[in-house]
């Protein structure tokens, strides 16, 4: 299972079309801002969810930002494991210091023309789904 938090609807359905075309099978939920990825940790924590195998993480959220989620992702033992990908407008390098400090696995500036867009999505999907060793469960 893959949880894409974002909040743009054009991203979002743009993201799962190129997971899709790229064979990427495994159940997408969306988070659609900082508050709900965070109230989705808390039902792993809380044993009543079962973690994703990647989280695609906006950094621009309504809310709750995508570095404070990315904090929350990290400061439970339950959590802090998972393998997440910021996918962000952001180029700014305090963005990208921030984010490696928080324990990012990888920071990722979406493309700005949709072909670029997909492509990126389609190589994301096949390396941290495909190719990639996920820690185990906690």
């Amino acid at each position: 299972m893959i949880l894409l938090v974002e909040d743009d609807p054009d991203h979002e359905a743009l993201a799962i079309r190129a997971l899709r075309k790229a064979n990427v099978a495994n159940e997408i939920t969306v988070a659609r801002d900082g508050a709900e990825a965070i109230a989705y940790m808390q039902e792993i924590i809380s044993g009543t969810r079962h973690p994703p195998q990647l989280v695609l993480l906006d950094l621009k959220l309504p809310k709750v930002d995508g570095l404070e989620v990315l904090r929350n992702i990290r400061s439970s033992d339950k959590t802090a494991l998972l393998p997440v990908v910021v996918l962000t407008s952001s180029d700014e390098e305090r963005d990208i210091v921030s984010s490696y400090r928080l324990g990012v696995n990888s920071y990722i500036r979406k493309p700005v023309n949709f072909t670029d867009f997909a492509e990126a999505t389609r190589q994301l999907g096949m390396y941290w789904l495909l190719l990639n060793q996920c820690p185990p469960a906690i």
